[in-house]
């Protein structure tokens, strides 16, 4: 049978094509965007205040790095043609470019920021566009571990805000104001169902805020000093091209940071779609890429506008499976707001002073959810004991860097700083595992034909013949011919409009796979998804099945699992098969 991508279920109030009232629909916006306002701005401040950077440029900095989240934030969830996923990702800055950004501020100024920041997206653009061919290193295994390490390198500085009071404080203000923040947030959450459980973010943080106050941990000079509208043109320091040696000297650690980051949107954009619908659905690549370049576009603009570069904020993940708003009209909101706080300095100071336990105590449920739905991603493709070793040695070389306990000092300072990075050294560990058990795994055989039915013979002939030579059995040889005439009747079902048959092509490979063989069928891409209409074909009965219903239920027989990726410029089917046990006496 069919392997199915779960979903949220039932959960789902709103699905992305359905439109929630705009009071709800704003209301949730603003709860997104008092979640990822500090990061988007503080992450911009740390950044250039470590490289001593102006006040003005800060000022510059953090007005770019709203308006780009909110351009992007919107282009991810209208889609503008291969640009955005269609669902609501937030954009924000990236706390995984702080060392290298400081780096480049340090040894070139804001000119080696803005060249690196451009290069930066080039490279994502090209990753976007070729992410099918990259599909057996960057997995659900990597993606999921990814994911999970994220809350590793969080809740760290989440723990800190948590106990952040400002001195003379009493000692039980900041545990009083997380508790409260955490009890009234996780009670209304656990306890309430329907639009009550929608507000329970906003009702703990604002529980949080009334104890803080009576600690008198809220600090208002701020907000009283910030002006009501503006925009600091005079920071923008220009554009620069800067291709000195320094350029040259950080682009190998910036070009693998984006990577990283890369590889975090791509496990974003499947966490997504995984919650964002009541029925479950197969993982649409097309979006998965969609969500890469408008990463890409992120930092491009980022560049233009010389700030730090921009990322999606996996925290929307957990909000969406937390309140069950999938909508796009959210996302669009979302995106509108910051573009509004950008011109409006003492909105945005209205919400930085919510304290840092607040802020720490809320966070650290969402994180909490995001790291089990790290988890569902790993496993949405079963496990084995390959893959438990590569999420595990990953995760704990994550945890160990983080926390330093795997030493770091015999490397030089940039590598000291790189691989203190807990996603980042996880993440490289789990790519070059996965890369080494792809390498060293069974090779692959592989053939190249039409999609057309009339290859079906020279397909069958060729599965025959692997089955043979891999001493696999004629009865599995047929089983493996049965396998791909119907997944190939299907390919060019789906394909039946958007070329002739004889123009498009199909390349056939296929190795022996823990006592079964493995077929992957790569085609030019077409329409509907075929690992959906199976999950919807088991789950009803049809009285007069079609020619194409016929195929399904055949390919749901023979397989054990099926797996179908939608990408831009490709279909790839891959299709598992047991081997048959010979027969005794045989």
């Amino acid at each position: 049978m069919a392997s199915h991508e779960g979903g949220s279920g039932s959960t789902v109030r709103y699905q992305p094509d359905e439109s929630p009232p705009w009071p709800l629909a704003i209301g949730l916006a603003l709860q997104y965007s008092i979640l990822a306002l500090g990061g988007v701005v503080l992450t911009v401040a740390i950044v250039l205040r470590s490289a001593e950077s102006s006040d003005a440029y800060l000022a510059w900095g953090a007005f770019g790095a709203l308006m780009v989240s909110g351009l992007t934030s919107i282009v991810q969830v209208i889609r503008l043609g291969r640009l955005g996923s269609g669902y609501v990702l937030i954009m924000g800055t990236s706390g995984a470019f702080i060392a290298v950004s400081v780096a480049a501020l340090v040894q070139g100024g804001p000119a080696l920021l803005t060249t690196l920041v451009i290069a930066s997206s080039l490279f994502q653009f090209l990753l976007a566009g070729r992410l099918s061919i990259l599909r057996r290193i960057i997995t659900p295994t990597v993606a999921g571990t990814v994911i999970m390490l994220i809350a590793v390198n969080v809740m760290p500085f989440l723990f800190d805000f948590q106990d952040n009071a400002p001195p003379g404080a009493s000692p039980f203000a900041a545990p009083v104001t997380v508790l409260a923040t955490l009890a009234v947030t996780l009670a209304v959450m656990l306890k309430f169902t329907g639009p009550v459980r929608l507000w329970g973010p906003i009702i703990g943080i604002a529980a949080g805020c009334v104890a803080a106050a009576s600690f008198d941990l809220i600090d208002t000079t701020a907000l009283a000093q910030a002006a009501w509208v503006g925009v600091p043109a005079a920071g923008w320091p220009g554009l620069g091209l800067d291709f000195s040696a320094a350029f040259w000297a950080i682009l190998p650690g910036y070009t693998f940071v984006t990577l990283v980051g890369a590889i975090e949107t791509v496990g974003d954009a499947v966490a997504i779609q995984r919650v964002s619908w009541r029925e479950p659905q197969a993982t649409d690549y097309r979006a998965v890429q969609g969500a890469v370049a408008a990463d890409g576009l992120g930092n491009l603009l980022s560049g233009l506008f010389a700030t730090v570069p921009n990322t999606t904020y996996s925290s929307s993940v957990s909000i969406v499976e937390i309140t069950g708003i999938a909508a796009r009209r959210v996302g669009i909101c979302i995106g509108l707001i910051f573009c509004a706080l950008a011109f409006l300095p003492k909105l945005t100071a209205l919400l930085l002073i919510i304290p840092d336990p607040v802020i720490g105590a809320y966070a650290m449920v969402i994180i909490a959810v995001l790291f089990v739905l790290g988890t569902r991603i790993v496993l949405q493709d079963g496990m084995d004991y390959r893959k438990a070793t590569i999420v595990g040695v990953s995760f704990w070389v994550g945890v160990g860097c983080q926390s330093g306990e795997i030493s770091t000092a015999a490397l030089n300072p940039f590598l000291q700083q790189l691989l203190g990075n807990g996603m980042t050294a996880g993440g490289l560990t789990a790519l070059v595992l996965t890369a080494f058990m792809e390498l060293t795994g069974p090779r692959r055989v592989r053939m190249q034909t039409t999609l057309d039915v009339q290859s079906l013979p020279k397909i069958q002939e060729f599965l025959e013949s692997f089955a043979s030579r891999k001493r696999l059995g004629a009865e599995t040889g047929l089983r493996l011919g049965h396998a791909a005439e119907e997944t190939l009747l299907l390919l060019i079902e789906q394909g039946e409009g958007k070329a002739s048959a004889g123009q498009r092509r199909l390349r056939l490979t296929a190795r022996t796979d823990s006592g079964g063989v493995e077929m992957e069928f790569l085609a030019a891409s077409g329409e509907g998804n075929i690992e959906d209409r199976m999950a919807v074909l088991g789950g009803r009965a049809a009285e007069e099945p079609g020619e194409h219903e016929i195929s399904l239920r055949l390919l749901r027989h023979l397989a054990t699992s099926v797996h179908h990726h939608k990408y831009e410029d490709a279909d790839i089917v891959t299709v598992r098969v047991d081997a048959v046990p010979a027969r005794a006496g045989a």
